[in-house]
């Protein structure tokens, strides 16, 4: 079993910055991708970031390129992901997630552990 805890969520103005962190505790997750994802009111949960098992590799959403980065550290069986330039169309619950394999993915179904989500509320 693997357990995700996110933290690092709150309120924060348009054009601020937050860092989201997501502790994993049961097993170590140097071997496996991990995930960022969100979820708004009313709307299907979205695919936000992810990580190779080794951090060598990246992948972002279209709406959070540029502003959004995902890091990694093995050591600690820490992921986070650090927001710059909010808006308020990034207010969601925000996701860690982590993949069965170690390659990247972008599709909500190639993750099977998730944490239990943390608010972020961007206003305007």
């Amino acid at each position: 079993q693997v357990q995700l805890v996110e933290s690092g969520g709150g309120l924060v103005q348009a054009g601020g910055s937050l860092r989201l962190s997501c502790a994993a505790s049961g097993r170590t997750l140097s071997s496996y991708a991990l995930g960022w994802f969100r979820q708004a009111p009313g709307k299907e949960r979205e695919f936000v970031a992810a990580i190779s098992w080794s951090g060598g590799r990246t992948y972002y959403g279209d709406s959070v390129k540029g502003r959004f980065t995902i890091s990694r550290d093995n050591a600690k069986n820490m992921v986070y992901l650090q927001m710059n330039s909010l808006k308020p169309e990034d207010t969601a619950v925000y996701y860690c997630a982590k993949a069965p394999r170690g390659s990247i993915s972008y599709t909500i179904h190639s993750y099977d552990y998730w944490g239990q989500g943390t608010q972020v509320t961007v206003s305007s």
